[in-house]
């Protein structure tokens, strides 16, 4: 019967470009996640919500900060990354690779990135300028080589205990809080060192879990972190209690009248979402557990637009 014969054929010629298709269409959208997360754009997406919690607690009107520092994170960190390929090797091998294939290019985009982001800051005045360039400066001191004058025993700040998740926390935190208060000449209220003190202890606990994954290559090359000198578990208990003391800074807000009850709520979900993604701190894959805790800030934005919603 030649008629369903052919049919037969067509069915099956039809399924197989069918899962040809799907096949492509599964492998691009790998290839277009693992570029997200190896160059370091969704952490420029975070950033960004980041800026927009920050003007939303401060009541600021909208402005280019969440941009700038969009762009600024993508620069920093991808420059970060490039300067340690070698190093990811060991503790995150499918990203070494990633940006070793892409060096050239992403050495392009990370300094267009910069330089746009410097030009758009130029439009908020000296203030902003300034603040747009503190993370790079920061980077600098951060990974450079000039710790040897200070400490023979040390190369980079970025070696030495606490104070390396510290300083990128206070560049974060500052950026973050100042360069959205500079482009609105908004004035510092006690809000606004509320809003720092938040950003700095998060940021604090967003550097220190990635460093549970790295602790073969940070030890290999001698970088101090809480997991490589205290272990997993003392990790764990250290973040709780910077939660548990974030916690307090927002409860203190709420009674000093420098927070809104129902922003500190939201602020309050993410806080309890940050508790669970410690507790899982060497009980489930590390890379996996890296992403989610700098998903926090959309829990939190998506509870700050819920609370926004209801009043």
């Amino acid at each position: 019967m030649p008629h369903e014969s052919n049919r037969a054929s067509d069915e099956y010629g039809t399924t197989g470009r069918t899962s040809r298709i799907v096949e492509l269409l599964t492998t691009q959208g790998e290839r277009a996640g693992n570029a997200l997360v190896y160059s370091s754009a969704y952490l420029a997406a975070i950033a960004m919500a980041e800026v927009a919690i920050a003007m939303v607690l401060l009541s600021l009107p909208p402005n280019p900060a969440p941009v700038v520092v969009g762009l600024v994170t993508f620069a920093v960190y991808t420059n970060d990354r490039l300067a340690d390929v070698d190093t990811d090797a060991v503790s995150d091998p499918d990203r070494s690779a990633f940006v070793r294939r892409h060096r050239g290019a992403l050495y392009v985009f990370a300094s267009a990135a910069y330089g746009l982001a410097v030009a758009i800051s130029v439009l908020g005045g000296p203030v902003a300028l300034a603040v747009t360039l503190l993370p790079g400066a920061f980077w600098v001191a951060y990974a450079a080589d000039w710790v040897p004058s200070v400490a023979p025993t040390l190369r980079r700040l970025k070696q030495v205990l606490v104070v390396n998740s510290l300083v990128v926390a206070l560049a974060w935190a500052t950026t973050l809080t100042a360069l959205p208060v500079a482009f609105t000449d908004a004035a510092v209220t006690p809000a606004t060192a509320v809003v720092f003190a938040y950003f700095l202890l998060r940021s604090f606990v967003d550097t220190e879990i990635p460093n549970v994954g790295d602790v073969e290559a940070d030890r290999a090359i001698d970088v101090a972190t809480l997991p490589v000198a205290f272990g997993v578990p003392a990790t764990r208990r250290a973040l709780y209690g910077v939660d548990l003391l974030t916690v307090g800074l927002v409860a203190g807000a709420v009674s000093g009248g420098a927070l809104r009850v129902e922003f500190a709520v939201a602020l309050g979900v993410g806080l309890a979402y940050s508790l669970v993604v410690t507790g899982l701190l060497g009980r489930v894959d590390d890379d996996a557990l890296a992403l989610a805790s700098e998903c926090e800030y959309l829990v939190v934005a998506t509870a700050l637009i819920g609370s926004l919603l209801l009043v």
